[in-house]
């Protein structure tokens, strides 16, 4: 059967409308005095309060991601799935529209309703308390992301909370290529582990902020916060520069594991590690230049490397306790 065109529907109102146009202009003055706008409070009752929920399931492969410049980077053979190239699934993603002051879920907040007992987890919930609920409080307009999963498992077992979505990540390689020729920096990049409460938040703030370095950002920006862990992972490190530093070549790295158990910096993350970021428009604070902003970066973690070879040899194993990144922020622009 054809299907009506745009233009044929467009047509079918108008024409109703043209038809009952006498019986409205017959109206009586006084019978349109009873249209009255709703305020705020009529209009709350009338709009969807409760948010979205999209229940996700996914496996994501790309064969290559090519940065172009003079010379080129690529990415080849990019793979997100589930551990064991299964299905990344068991995740579910609430939006909402806060309203001035509005509670909503928010990184552990979940476990407020999971009935876990674990002394450590009753202290991190704490912090979420706010005004008899668990969460984060939001300003007016303020869009809030929450990602979780779909089912914690048992809900008295804080690693079925922790471990609910698992993934993977898989990279073939990453190589630059110039006039010289190219070359392998990384290859075989393999991390498995589990996914946290992941937050991204888009503020509706029209105000601006100098940061302690002087660069003045939005208010308007779009903040991250996630915590995950990874239980096993591998990559060979081909060639690259160490923190612009140590040029390492030839070092392969295996049982490669992140997350925040050990040390004196473990408050509140529940054993995972952790990293937030904030983005936005800004103008650096010394060169006066606009660009992308990327601010208040934060990343906290222990990083075991129990097995680090050095051409076909192990050293033996290298282990982070307490590795944090704080108080960084940088100015991303063209040149």
């Amino acid at each position: 059967m054809t299907q009506p065109t745009i233009t044929a529907l467009l047509r079918r109102p108008v024409c109703a409308t043209l038809s009952i146009a006498p019986f409205l202009l017959a109206a009586s003055g006084s019978a349109l005095a009873e249209f009255r706008p709703l305020d705020d409070s009529r209009l709350s009752d009338v709009t969807g309060q409760a948010g979205v929920t999209i229940e996700m399931a996914a496996k994501v492969e790309v064969g290559q991601l090519r940065w172009q410049d003079e010379g080129s980077v690529d990415v080849n053979g990019i793979r997100l799935s589930g551990q064991n190239n299964t299905m990344l699934d068991n995740m579910k993603l609430t939006l909402d529209v806060a309203g001035d002051g509005e509670v909503l879920n928010y990184g552990f907040s979940e476990l407020a309703g999971q009935n876990i007992s674990d002394p450590e987890a009753v202290n991190v919930l704490a912090g979420y308390a706010v005004n008899g609920s668990y969460g984060k409080q939001f300003n007016d307009g303020d869009l809030v992301m929450h990602l979780g999963a779909i089912d914690y498992g048992d809900p008295t077992n804080l690693t079925d909370f922790l471990h609910a979505v698992d993934f993977e990540l898989a990279i073939d390689s990453i190589k630059n290529t110039g006039s010289q020729g190219s070359s392998t920096m990384f290859s075989d990049i393999l991390l498995q582990g589990y996914l946290g409460p992941t937050d991204l938040v888009i503020r509706n703030d029209n105000s601006t902020r100098t940061l302690s370095n002087g660069d003045v950002v939005s208010g308007s920006e779009l903040q991250l916060e996630s915590h995950f862990e990874i239980t096993n992972g591998h990559l060979n490190w081909d060639k690259a520069d160490l923190i612009l530093i140590f040029n390492l070549a030839a070092v392969s790295i295996d049982g490669l594991e992140i997350h925040n158990r050990r040390g004196n910096d473990t408050a509140g993350h529940l054993g995972m590690a952790s990293v937030k970021a904030s983005l936005s428009n800004g103008t650096g604070g010394i060169s006066g230049t606009d660009g992308l902003s990327v601010h208040d970066v934060e990343f906290r973690a222990d990083v075991d490397m129990p097995v680090f070879r050095v051409g076909s040899n192990s050293i033996g194993g290298v282990y982070f306790t307490d590795f944090a990144i704080t108080d960084t922020n940088m100015m991303v622009y063209g040149h």
